[in-house]
């Protein structure tokens, strides 16, 4: 057996508690994908990182992450997460205000220079129409009223999403998350704007999570994928704020700033460390078995 550093996190809320939590092994040289999948299951949380030595030269540590049943190229939440894990046990950057973190869709560049707000340069994402069949199925089962429903697509940044913005915030809120369950539905991303003047310009919800959960709490990869939609129509010429998890009582705030030089997406929120300690992993011939 092996006794590693282990941290929870809170991710994405001004408030801890209140936004998504992360387990984050960050001692996970020499275990095994089944331990690896396993312990996460146990953890029983919407992600669970582990942090290895990185295979890259450039980046500063390499990142596996878990759902409770598959492995995930890519997150959002847990991205800032494992960065904050990674730091609070003593890593520092290569780069100066900047961490490259390697995880299996390449380098993520997490920009420090707000320590209190940090922000994952968004990886790019392909757009493309969504299948007719798909849009007819997901707008019946959820029963979504089609003159709500103002642009869809299909996007993919490692994690694959079918995205609907809808008019308002209102009708983003009122749709029912358990009429859509993971397998038979896969991650649905929900957009809509709330009024002006208001403290968060849009609302957003993913459903059919894979964690046991109809829905997600808050979904960074979701939301830099919806952010580079919006930019790449000419709908997103500012920073803004996002809130998501509202519907199942979280405080989810996610900063979504466009860099008008490159076209490049920063998508940030605060974290907090919750609980630091160790988790002692047997052998799989033992415990894991």
């Amino acid at each position: 057996m092996k006794t590693r550093r282990f941290i929870q996190c809170d991710v994405f809320s001004p408030i801890p508690t209140q936004g998504n939590a992360l387990a984050v092994v960050v001692d996970g040289e020499g275990l095994t994908d089944q331990q690896m999948q396993q312990f996460a299951a146990w953890t029983n949380l919407a992600e669970t990182t582990f942090l290895l030595p990185p295979s890259d030269p450039t980046a500063d540590y390499r990142v596996r992450i878990f759902t409770t049943t598959r492995e995930m190229p890519f997150a959002g939440h847990p991205t800032l997460g494992s960065c904050a894990a990674w730091l609070q046990c003593g890593g520092t950057p290569r780069v100066p205000n900047c961490v490259r973190q390697e995880c299996a869709i390449g380098i993520i560049e997490i920009d420090l220079s707000q320590p209190e707000m940090m922000a994952f340069r968004a990886p790019p994402t392909h757009i493309q129409a969504m299948a007719p069949a798909e849009f007819e199925r997901i707008v019946d089962a959820l029963n979504m009223p089609r003159d709500h429903i103002l642009h869809c697509a299909q996007l993919d940044n490692g994690p694959i999403w079918q995205a609907f913005q809808l008019d308002t915030a209102e009708a983003v809120l009122a749709m029912d998350s358990s009429r859509v369950r993971w397998p038979e539905f896969k991650s649905i991303g929900l957009i809509g704007a709330h009024p002006t003047g208001s403290e968060c310009e849009y609302e957003v919800r993913m459903l059919a999570a894979s964690s046991g959960m109809s829905e997600d709490p808050i979904t960074g990869s979701l939301n830099a994928a919806l952010a580079h939609w919006l930019a790449a129509e000419g709908r997103l010429p500012d920073p803004v704020t996002v809130a998501q998890g509202t519907v199942i009582g979280r405080h989810g705030r996610v900063s979504i700033r466009p860099d008008p030089g490159d076209g490049g997406i920063h998508v940030g929120g605060q974290t907090h460390i919750l609980i630091e300690g160790t988790v002692t992993l047997w052998s799989h011939s033992r415990a894991l078995a």
